[in-house]
């Protein structure tokens, strides 16, 4: 017999799972003639409640969007009036003989979810009459609370750089609650996709090369850069300095005053992972300049990569463009890396596996094997506890990993 395989045409992100139940326009087509649209994520760095609350980092929930079942309601699997205490014992069927599961009712006496409530990210897709911003609810909101991502909904596996993935918005969280490790530096940023990550880095780094592959791509990526130029600019509001333990939310997030040291710029740039140099071509779209190239490997000291672990092939790429670039780089660096440890059931092993997730592991352990006589490199689990600092579901399946390379001694 043989071997059945599944496959799928398109993949779409969690991100955009949720979305709302009008305003169906989109905002345009791209040059591939795919839809976009435009989310705009919230920063949640002006509640002040947080700041007497103690609720534990990470600890934020996404509000449930669950609906209260009417009243009468019996108990899980018990409709109203049939007397069964929810044990199993006469389970209720629809016409089709499948299970019919009734809601239990939410009872006053539930304990309120920890820290402030929030909606579930969804993408918010325009009017043709609306700009940027979305009529009274945008103006409640000042332009430095919100991040405004132009992205596709559904792509091939191949576009979906096109989309926004939880890991880049962990990934800003994680630079925005350690803003001084990114102050005044330059950031390199590995498949960039829409930008959003390097939006947040340039908010307190000096430079940030926001480089990915495709044309089309990297376009959309340079248009997201310029809707966000306001959070990028120098002396734009951004977050004091944390005057609390790390671990706890007990900060106060406020604009801070201007400060022209603060505020940095964002370069668009190819970088493919299957060449070993960099385009330098100025007639191909976002080549790099001499000037650049030297910029890179002078002052970097900071990579970044966000949910690009999904194919094996391209982590090994990915792997191998970070050790070639630690060799050209002049001064030590460190790596973040953000993956979502995705779970799927398979037919090979008749279990659920997470086969991209344990490549991606087994690619770290080579690397820290990995010496040159000049570095070394060292891997380390980050401890995500960290605030939250945009409203999305943190799920714990999402992990940030640090890889610090060193001089040999």
């Amino acid at each position: 017999m043989d071997e059945v395989t599944f496959r799928s045409d398109t993949v779409l992100s969690d991100v955009h799972l949720y979305t709302p139940n009008q305003r169906h326009l989109m905002v345009r087509l791209n040059s591939m003639g795919q839809p976009v649209f435009l989310s705009r994520f919230k920063l949640l760095w002006n509640q002040d409640s947080w700041a007497d609350s103690g609720v534990e980092a990470g600890s934020l929930r996404a509000v449930r969007a669950e609906e209260t079942p009417p009243a009468g309601t019996g108990s899980l699997g018990s409709p109203p009036g049939s007397g069964h205490s929810g044990d199993g014992a006469g389970a209720q069927l629809d016409e089709d003989g499948d299970l019919d599961v009734v809601r239990r009712p939410r009872a006053a006496s539930d304990l309120e979810p920890a820290g402030p409530s929030r909606d579930k990210v969804h993408p918010v897709i325009l009017t043709q009459e609306e700009d940027d911003l979305l009529g009274d609810e945008a103006q409640e909101s000042s332009p430095h609370d919100v991040i405004k991502i132009e992205h596709t909904m559904a792509t091939p596996l191949e576009d979906v750089g096109k989309q926004v993935w939880r890991g880049a918005l962990l990934l800003a969280d994680y630079i925005l609650s350690q803003w001084g490790l990114f102050q005044g530096r330059t950031v390199l940023e590995l498949g960039a996709g829409m930008g959003l990550t390097s939006i947040i880095a340039a908010t307190v780094a000096q430079t940030v090369y926001c480089t990915d592959v495709g044309a089309d791509l990297l376009t959309m990526c340079q248009r997201n850069i310029a809707l966000n130029s306001h959070l990028t600019a120098a002396g734009a509001p951004g977050l004091t300095r944390p005057s609390c333990p790390p671990r706890r939310v007990q900060r106060t997030f406020q604009r801070r005053k201007p400060d022209p040291f603060w505020g940095g710029v964002v370069k668009v740039k190819e970088l493919d992972w299957l060449k070993d140099d960099l385009c330098t071509d100025p007639k191909v779209p976002f080549s790099w300049s001499e000037e650049d190239v030297s910029d890179l490997y002078s002052h970097t000291t900071i990579l970044l990569a966000a949910e690009v672990f999904y194919d094996d092939d391209l982590t090994d790429a990915l792997f191998k463009t970070l050790f070639r670039l630690t060799r050209k780089l002049k001064n030590a660096c460190i790596a973040i890396l953000s993956v979502e440890k995705r779970l799927n059931f398979t037919l090979r092993d008749l279990d659920v596996t997470c086969e991209a997730y344990d490549h991606f592991r087994s690619a770290l352990r080579r690397l820290e094997k990995l010496a040159d006589g000049r570095r070394r490199f060292v891997v380390e689990p980050v401890d995500a506890s960290f605030p939250q600092c945009l409203a999305y579901e943190r799920i714990q399946q999402l992990e940030l990993w640090k890889v610090l390379v060193e001089p040999v001694t």
